[in-house]
């Protein structure tokens, strides 16, 4: 066997696809309908690592695989949450500082309970904080805060198992009532309307009258006329005919001002108007809003854009939305145009898969250059935020701007999923052989089980006091709130499990997004002051 494990420990390239494989392979394996997903990458990697060092081998996975597979999946998640992120971050101040005092509050306990209970000293409660809240950058902090790195590795190994199984078990037991969230995007769908009033109301003042806002993709005066794209402008007259898309609630709503629901169907006739889903391939019309692309379908071919479908989800193209490669967007236009409308677009499957490697390559680059930058610190010490906070931040912003110049900084939805996935499993299996290397040791202190304890302790205050300021304070939902969860911890394994659960439901990502970068930063300082008690 210690053969096995020395050809493991000098093929790491080898080593690294093996624990992906034989992780994934347990992730998927089911129990009362429950299944680690990518975290069992994680567990299997540090049960070989820890294995091959109770027979004398160092079964390792290269620190630098880790830093790769954390940035890209940073820069990835970031780059897909970009545009949502920034339209709910004034609504998140709260919670991002609230966030940062629970930190405060999890070491506060930690340093009581550790002095007084145990008499631990402070270089091991801060190591245990850290591994408490599964971050390593925090462990550095506060190995060199307090000055003894290596107690606080002993007590970082023992707390960080707990930590992201306490996060797992907190995740689960948010998305049992998932189903109860109200925040949940409603469903697109479309009806015609007749209208029955005879005061002849300007369409655009209707349609300024709903809480949300519809599409009317087409429009017909009685039942035999031609059909064309309404404007706000157009008038309304008795017995027109609407074919309006939106929600069920602001669908309902413009019924009761306009008439009623009718059964003939205006999609049905495609002699005047046609409609067809079309891929968005061609880089210009990336970083695009609706509104903008409207302007030019309109303009050029008399057509309009009603609905994108973006992943899974159908999505109202309103004004503001921003446009991606790989984007479907459902186009209304004059029958005779729809050929010239594809190619305009595209039309090509390349735009779900492109990679775009200059701003990959060269987004990642800038995210880890900016997690090298030291900031200063009162006492002459300073802190970097590391490559995954930076790596995170310029994929927010990139994915935010859509495009600089001609250059496209969003990726396509299904490359970011992809990608994230591939430095997730990547990053897993590096921190798994990095713990497992140093549980044995860890079990080796005396002092094991106190450690144990401080940590379930710290770990289970985080949990209970998010619940209660994010459920009960901020009232997010229980699907966003995993995600916060997975991102107060800055543990991607926590997001791989939520992520499985919901079908990679994006207000789980939004949530990751929306505290992470504080989380990073705040976990470092808090454990810096920690460590220098």
């Amino acid at each position: 066997m210690i053969a096995v494990f020395e050809f493991l420990a000098s093929q790491p390239v080898l080593l690294v696809f093996f624990l992906v494989g034989l992780g994934m392979l347990f992730g998927h394996i089911r129990v009362r309908g429950i299944s680690l997903g990518a975290a069992a990458v994680l567990f299997v990697a540090i049960a070989i690592s820890a294995w091959g060092a109770s027979m004398g081998v160092d079964v390792l996975v290269p620190h630098e695989v880790g830093t790769l597979g954390l940035a890209l999946f940073a820069f990835t998640i970031g780059n897909n949450s970009g545009p949502s992120f920034f339209e709910n971050v004034r609504k998140a101040v709260g919670p991002m500082v609230s966030l940062v005092a629970l930190y405060g509050a999890v070491a506060a306990i930690g340093y009581v309970v550790g002095r007084f209970v145990f008499d631990m000293d402070i270089s091991l409660i801060s190591g245990t904080f850290a591994g408490s809240v599964t971050n390593t950058p925090a462990l550095s902090a506060a190995g060199e805060a307090s000055g003894d790195s290596a107690t606080a590795t002993v007590g970082y190994s023992i707390a960080y198992l707990f930590g992201v199984i306490g996060m797992l078990a907190a995740a689960f037991l948010a998305l049992r009532k998932a189903h109860e969230d109200t925040d949940k995007p409603e469903p697109v769908t479309h009806v015609t309307l007749r209208v029955d009033r005879d005061d002849q109301p300007r369409l655009g003042e209707l349609v300024g009258l709903l809480k949300k806002p519809v599409e009317i993709s087409r429009m017909r005066r009685g039942e035999t006329g031609p059909i064309w794209i309404p404007t706000r402008n157009d008038i309304l007259e008795k017995d027109d005919l609407l074919t309006v898309v939106g929600t069920n609630a602001e669908l309902s709503q413009l019924e009761e001002l306009v008439g009623h629901r009718s059964s003939h169907s205006l999609r049905a006739d495609r002699r005047f108007l046609d409609f067809r889903r079309i891929t968005v391939s061609e880089p210009k019309l990336a970083g695009m809003t609706i509104a903008e692309l409207d302007d030019v379908l309109t303009e050029k071919f008399g057509a309009t854009a009603s609905r994108i479908r973006r992943g899974d989800s159908d999505l109202l193209a309103i004004p503001d939305f921003m446009v991606e490669m790989g984007d479907r967007i459902r186009v209304i236009g004059p029958t005779s145009n729809m050929k010239a409308i594809s190619k305009f677009f595209g039309d090509s499957s390349k735009g779900l898969t492109d990679i775009n490697p200059v701003t990959l390559g060269l987004g990642v680059a800038l995210g880890m250059a900016i997690g090298t930058i030291k900031i200063p610190l009162p006492g002459g010490s300073g802190m970097a935020i590391g490559a995954a906070a930076g790596a995170l931040i310029v994929g927010l912003i990139f994915g935010r701007l859509g495009r600089i110049g001609k250059q496209v900084t969003a990726l396509p939805n299904t490359t970011n999923t992809v990608l994230a996935e591939v430095g997730l499993l990547l990053f897993l299996a590096q921190a798994g052989t990095n713990a497992g290397a140093q549980i044995l040791v860890a079990f080796s202190s005396g002092t094991w089980i106190e450690i144990l304890v401080l940590g379930v302790i710290m770990t289970t205050a985080l949990a209970v006091g998010l619940f209660f300021v994010m459920r009960g304070l901020f009232k997010i939902g229980n699907t966003q709130f995993s995600g916060m969860l997975a991102g107060a911890q800055t543990q991607p394994a926590v997001l791989a499990f939520a992520n499985s659960r919901t079908n990679s439901d994006p207000r789980v990502s939004l949530g990751y997004a929306l505290v992470y970068p504080v989380a990073m930063i705040g976990k470092i300082l808090v454990a810096t002051v920690l460590g220098s008690l």
